[in-house]
């Protein structure tokens, strides 16, 4: 029996490779520098894999940026606004495309299927020339040969490829992406051929299309690619699929492929492709990658379970075409437990971060064998057993007010035009309010002086005192730039989920528990490992304190329920929708306490509601139902004139916005600039929307400072399509990961923008 990972994290256990980055980008160090920090970080984890005992370790999944971009840059798939000639593509053309510069807009980014990691959406056009502009795959796969490992390389299949990207700019909306397959599939052929000749004898190809609703001439496009490349390699080729069931169909076609070899299939959140394999049968010329151990959570497998699920294939497949996997790449995990020394040891015992399900792989695939560790099943027996025994999992009070939401769809009374109209009179805001999402940057002395209150070497008064001068430097900056509806900066806080679940009960905390979210952006999720409760206030002696530094509307800032369990690592052992309304309960004892306090306007983010949309449409209308009532739940008792705002960012909401609009919040802000203003489609298209609307009028996700000319005609193209009386002015995120060089001029340009177009308005009244 046999062994192997999808794809592993690249930021390196203590984020290597974000420093590395960071720094290059800054100017601090040089290319060759940041090349010798990823080499050493690739070598480590490849031996890493070997020293587990892996068989079929992955190379090419390390990235600069993401493997999607990677791609595009494979193909040579460049945008003509980059100016790229045709060479290599380097780092400088590469982080042009993913970031931007400071004359050119960065390319769209938006979520990688339901996760909180981001790709960088490849445009393309009927006139783009391909070109085999990238060895990076090959040059990867060579660097490990050279250390001893032979690995097998991944690349994005070029089907999902295609089906990721977008059309370029101005190009007819007849254009179909998958015409572009003959363009790409010889390139692919030219790779698979060159690693072939410097040894490789599998490739994996990542094809996570497979797991949505297939139209008939896409399950084509797989077809026409994979006979392709059968016809032109001889290599094994492995299509790995992740992250949900395979739709029936799709499976029956997918197994009759005579190209490949192998497939992988996510048996942990794909529980029926279980059954498929079972009723339908699977091919004896092929290989199954059984992907048991779950790539996206970090609990420990219970080895026991996943041992039966894999005998139960053995029995259909055969013992020499089974091989153990991880359910996904493991780059949506932590990197390893062993860095955990600070955390609780019972709950500690629990989990298995990336390192860790290397470990599992291998024992069940050894298990499978027949040389079974019954030491490691049995300390992996007894932590099971701890888990669901443990009385620190369980509140029956919680649980008792969570089910009796049930019996209420939790609606605000007054609908929400009226709603706008007393809190219009009270906060007497002007045309077009301006307002940013909430965080400023976030500097080094900030940062320090957190982590020296967390480690006891200042007192609470000199924390309190260094975050309330912070707080009146953010306050003042506003009120200089003129902003309508100000933010305190969040200083205090170092994650927007984060934060709240350190004051919550039921969640657990890491030290080094990071994973890549985009580029060089790591987030650090809590772990939710039992019902969740609210012991006391959160957040309303900051935005207390922030609101009596001035006279102009103080937004009181919380992440909301979806959010927090969508950027959690949540309990496996309930329902998600049952953890979520445990959550929204604790969210909406903490509204009421803002507005009790005085704040009239309040921010319930929910950035990752489209995040945690299921894959399948099947399963669309009952995520969406709960999800949404989770929202309502936390405003359902504030008063008419209390406003309530929420942020979503860098997603496709135009199929969801229906429910976006039952969500019922008086005013939302949402991303719209780097893709494009694609969010305003939908108001194109005739859908009506009465509360207030902010779609983003600059992208802070890149570096270039926007123009009050550029922002200013981004804000007359809203307001083309929405009411004048709805619209928000504001940036398309947070600006905690920006620099106060960058963010105050943007900012004085999108207030300028405001007041250029309210001049305008009242004289064409």
């Amino acid at each position: 029996m046999a062994s192997h990972v999808v794809g592993y994290p690249r930021m390196g256990p203590k984020r290597e490779l974000k420093f590395a980055l960071e720094s290059y980008w800054d100017k601090k160090s040089s290319a060759a520098e940041l090349e010798a920090v990823a080499k050493e970080l690739r070598a480590s984890i490849w031996k890493q894999m070997v020293d587990a005992g892996v068989k079929y370790i992955p190379s090419n999944t390390f990235s600069y940026y993401d493997q999607v971009l990677d791609t595009t840059a494979l193909l040579g798939a460049v945008p003509p606004r980059y100016g790229w000639s045709g060479e290599e593509i380097g780092l400088d053309t590469y982080f042009s495309m993913a970031r931007g510069n400071a004359t050119l807009p960065a390319m769209e980014m938006t979520k990688w299927f339901d996760t909180n990691y981001h790709y960088i959406v490849p445009e393309l056009s009927p006139e783009l020339k391909f070109t085999y502009a990238s060895h990076k795959a090959v040059d990867e796969y060579k660097e490990a040969k050279e250390l001893g490992i032979d690995t097998v390389p991944v690349l994005v299949g070029p089907v999902s490829y295609l089906l990721l990207s977008k059309p370029a700019k101005d190009v007819p909306k007849t254009f179909n992406l998958l015409s572009l397959l003959d363009s790409i599939l010889p390139i692919y052929k030219e790779v698979v051929s060159e690693l072939k000749a410097a040894g490789a004898t599998l490739v994996q190809l990542d094809e996570p299309s497979l797991v949505m609703d297939l139209e008939s001439h896409q399950l084509e496009a797989f077809s026409k690619a994979y006979s392709y490349l059968e016809e032109s390699t001889d290599v094994k080729l492995l299509v790995e699929t992740y992250f949900a069931d395979i739709p029936a169909e799709t499976y029956k076609t997918i197994i009759g492929l005579k190209g490949i070899s192998a497939i992988g299939f996510d048996l942990v959140r794909g529980t029926q492709t279980l059954s498929l394999i079972k009723e339908v049968g699977f091919p004896a010329d092929k290989v199954l990658y059984a992907g048991v151990v779950d790539g996206r959570n970090i609990w420990a497998n219970d080895l026991s379970t996943s041992l039966s699920v894999l005998e139960s294939l053995e029995s259909i497949v055969g013992k020499d075409k089974l091989v153990v996997s991880t359910s996904c790449s493991l780059m949506h995990t932590a990197v390893d437990l062993v860095n955990e020394t600070k955390l609780d040891g019972e709950i500690k015992s629990w989990l298995a971060f990336a390192a860790q399900k290397l470990i599992e792989v291998n024992a069940l695939a050894k298990a499978l064998a027949g040389q079974k560790d019954e030491e490691f099943f049995a300390a992996n027996a007894a932590a099971q057993a701890s888990r669901r025994s443990s009385p620190r999992v369980t509140n029956e009070a919680v649980q008792k007010a969570a089910a009796e939401l049930k019996t209420s769809d939790h609606r605000r009374v007054t609908p929400v035009h009226n709603r706008l109209e007393q809190q219009q009179k009270q906060l007497k805001l002007p045309v077009l309010p301006t307002t940013t999402i909430g965080s400023f940057p976030q500097t080094v002395e900030l940062r320090r002086v957190r982590r020296e209150y967390k480690i006891n070497k200042i007192s609470e008064e000199e924390y309190v005192n260094s975050i309330k001068d912070e707080i009146a430097k953010v306050v003042k900056l506003q009120e200089d730039l003129d902003i309508d509806v100000l933010v305190h900066g969040e200083p205090e806080r170092n994650d927007m989920v984060e934060y709240f679940g350190e004051q919550l009960q039921g969640f657990a905390f890491t030290v080094n528990g990071w994973v890549q979210s985009y580029g060089s952006r790591c987030v650090k999720p809590p772990v939710i490992y039992g019902d969740v409760s609210r012991p006391k206030a959160m957040t309303v002696f900051w935005s207390k304190m922030a609101q009596s530094m001035t006279a102009r509307p103080m937004k009181g800032m919380l992440t909301g329920p979806v959010t927090i369990l969508n950027w959690s690592f949540v309990r496996n052992d309930q329902p998600r929708s049952e953890t979520c309304m445990q959550i929204a309960l604790a969210i909406k004892d903490e509204v009421e306490d803002l507005e009790a306090g005085g704040i009239q306007v309040i921010q319930i983010d929910e950035a990752a509601l489209r995040e945690g949309l299921p894959l399948r449409k099947s399963e669309h209308a009952y995520y969406l139902d709960w999800a949404v009532h989770g929202f309502r739940i936390t405003n359902s008792g504030v008063k008419d004139t209390t406003q309530i705002h929420t942020h979503m960012c860098y997603s496709n909401f135009n199929d969801i916005i229906h429910s976006i609009i039952d969500m019922d919040a008086d005013v939302i802000t949402i991303e719209n600039s780097r893709s494009d203003e694609k969010l305003l489609s939908v108001f194109r298209e005739g859908v009506k929307y009465g509360a207030g609307i902010g779609p983003g009028v600059y992208d802070i996700h890149s570096p270039r400072i926007p123009s009050t000319e550029e922002i200013a005609d981004r804000i007359s193209k809203m307001l083309a399509v929405l009411e004048t009386n709805i619209l928000w002015v504001n940036p398309d995120c947070g600006l905690k990961t920006r620099k106060y060089p960058e963010v105050v001029p943007a900012l004085t340009a999108m207030v300028a923008a405001a007041k250029l177009l309210r001049t305008q308005l009242a004289k064409a009244n």
